[in-house]
């Protein structure tokens, strides 16, 4: 399709219209995503490429545990039995885990609808495979749910931050390593997950009493 065209005043001369910003900007976002998703893609076969034989199994296992968060569910009930601190780590880590889990399955899924990689393209060992879900591939869902725990968890046990933050990317990595994602989908879904831990504790901030979790007993009224 030719470019519209005007003429100067004496109408000898075509001239071409100037283009218009918001095409550039587009053409430049356009040209940094390809540039992003040849990134992602490289990144994906080379992980699919390295042989892990020690670690595929331990990963793979992994991957399956983390199925429906059912690890962080389990530490969270196990926080529960501990005192009114741990309770309210317990509550505001579930909470997150429910914020990433509707935040990345019900909109981030939906809106992206990305495909999921081709594992057998890129080769990746039968032995590091886990059921390759039907969902859409970005974000990753078990890395939002991993991450907005185990930051929700950590911010009100601090002691917990560094165990926590470890399983949280191991599991992310696993997702990559078993060949059911992309590492840029690992990557939103962490940010995914700070995002929900952080709605998650300022809820828990705005409903539950100031000293809930502080160890110190409420100042009672005078009657």
């Amino acid at each position: 399709m030719n470019e519209p065209t005007t003429t100067d005043q004496g109408g000898a001369r075509p001239l071409t219209a100037p283009a218009r910003p918001a095409d550039g900007l587009r053409r430049m976002a356009s040209a940094v995503l390809g540039d992003l998703r040849a990134v992602d893609g490289a990144l994906y076969a080379a992980v699919a490429a390295t042989p892990t034989p020690t670690l595929d199994r331990a990963l793979r296992r992994l991957s399956h545990a983390a199925d429906h968060s059912k690890i962080s569910f389990a530490i969270a009930g196990a926080l529960a039995l501990g005192g009114s601190r741990q309770r309210r780590a317990a509550l505001v880590g579930v909470g997150a885990i429910a914020v990433a889990s509707t935040s990345a399955n019900l909109l981030g899924k939906r809106l992206v609808r990305r495909d999921r990689p081709d594992r057998e393209a890129a080769r990746v060992t039968v032995d590091r495979h886990v059921p390759m879900p039907t969902s859409a591939s970005f974000p990753s869902g078990h890395t939002a749910s991993a991450v907005a725990f185990a930051t929700a968890v950590g911010t009100v046990l601090p002691a917990a931050s560094g165990p926590l933050g470890a399983l949280a990317g191991a599991v992310g990595y696993s997702r990559i390593h078993t060949g059911v994602h992309y590492p840029g989908d690992v990557a939103a879904g962490a940010v995914l997950g700070i995002a929900s831990a952080a709605a998650a504790l300022a809820l828990a901030s705005a409903r539950l009493p100031a000293s809930y979790g502080s160890g110190r007993p409420r100042p009672s009224r005078a009657r």
